[in-house]
């Protein structure tokens, strides 16, 4: 829902740091690999009961994956880069509820909704991205990516948001996993009308 919007603002110095990793040798895929393996780090520090720096290795993975991707734009995209870059993402995503149903018992359950929300949510955005490629249709709302990006209600910003105020409240866990779930399924009902009116 905001990615789009906050585009504008964090790419010009995410391209700027983009290109000057780019000249010391840096690789987009390297960074996506030392990102994922930060935010899997969060994760488990969430489960071990260290919140605090579980939030910020999440912060740290936020970071990098936006830096590797303007790496990509200053180097030159790849198709196993942006592979490579969505599939760090998801599995990122699925972790920080793992982290938090490990922590506590009472947190299973919501976290196993979250994550079963989450697979849902991927599944209407792989989707759509497929057929919209086979359909040779392109967008650049998200900025310049290896594939069609199509926008929801729940996205990457709402996500880390989501995480964050986990972290800081991690009393309300539950509470605030459900109701992000509810937000990924309304997502998948927007994706779906979406897919509906445009591949008729």
């Amino acid at each position: 829902m905001f990615d789009a919007k906050l585009r504008p603002l964090i790419d010009p110095p995410l391209n700027r740091a983009g290109r000057a990793l780019a000249r010391l040798g840096v690789t987009a895929n390297a960074l996506t690999i030392a990102g994922l393996a930060l935010g899997l780090a969060g994760a488990g520090a969430i489960a071990s009961g260290a919140i605090g720096a579980g939030l910020a290795l999440i912060l740290a993975n936020r970071l990098i994956d936006g830096l590797d991707g303007a790496v990509a734009r200053a180097r030159g995209p790849t198709a196993f880069g942006g592979y490579l870059d969505i599939v760090a993402d998801f599995a990122f995503y699925v972790s920080v509820p793992l982290g938090f149903g490990v922590l506590a018992d009472a947190n299973t359950l919501p976290a196993l909704v979250l994550v079963a929300s989450f697979v849902l949510t991927g599944v209407s955005f792989l989707a759509f991205a497929t057929i919209a490629a086979t359909r040779g249709e392109e967008t650049a709302a998200h900025g310049r990516k290896s594939f069609f990006y199509s926008t929801g209600l729940a996205e990457g910003a709402e996500t880390i948001l989501v995480f964050a105020l986990m972290c800081l409240f991690p009393a309300w866990f539950g509470v605030i996993a459900y109701a992000y779930a509810g937000l990924c399924v309304l997502t998948v009902f927007q994706r779906s009308a979406m897919a509906l009116a445009q591949f008729r």
